[in-house]
């Protein structure tokens, strides 16, 4: 664990750039969601950049691993929502939409981890750590299996996933 959850300057803003290199896929699955033109989705992910940042302190307060990245999804997702309700050339949605969509979200995420738990370890390990932006190889060292092992129980678990979540 680093000395300091709460590093300042050049330690921060490199810290915070690791952070955000590790979520990219994430965050720009979520822009995606809310536009659908490249130019407003590199603007979008600007935005959720900037309240990532502003939140930054609160974040190193944050485990690692899946809470990390809920909340991480979350501060994003919060930030989408805003910038597209202020910029209704953006491709608004009304705030019904929205609000559906928020509850749909935190029903869908909860059942996908009440999913998870339900699964033995180190299944419950693989799948967590994917969600959490750990790459193949991340997973390999910290779990002691080969990254070719951790794809093929990754690709299976995910499936397993896809059939019980489709039911839901």
């Amino acid at each position: 664990m680093p000395k300091s959850e709460s590093s300042t300057g050049m330690e921060s803003e490199k810290r915070f750039e690791t952070m955000l290199s590790q979520y990219q896929g994430l965050l720009y699955r979520l822009c995606n969601r809310y536009c659908s033109r490249e130019a407003t989705v590199e603007d979008l992910m600007q935005d959720m950049s900037i309240a990532l940042w502003r939140q930054r302190e609160k974040l190193w307060q944050v485990p690692t691993g899946v809470q990390r990245t809920a909340w991480v999804w979350r501060v994003a997702r919060n930030a989408a929502i805003d910038t597209v309700r202020k910029n209704p050339e953006l491709q608004a949605l009304d705030d019904s939409m929205t609000a559906d969509m928020r509850e749909e979200d935190h029903t869908l995420i909860n059942s996908l981890y009440e999913e998870i738990d339900r699964f033995g370890e180190p299944d419950r390990t693989l799948l967590r750590m994917q969600l959490a932006g750990y790459s193949y190889e991340e997973i390999a060292k910290e779990i002691g299996m080969t990254e070719k092992n951790v794809s093929v129980r990754l690709v299976r678990l995910k499936e397993k996933l896809r059939i019980t979540m489709s039911k839901i």
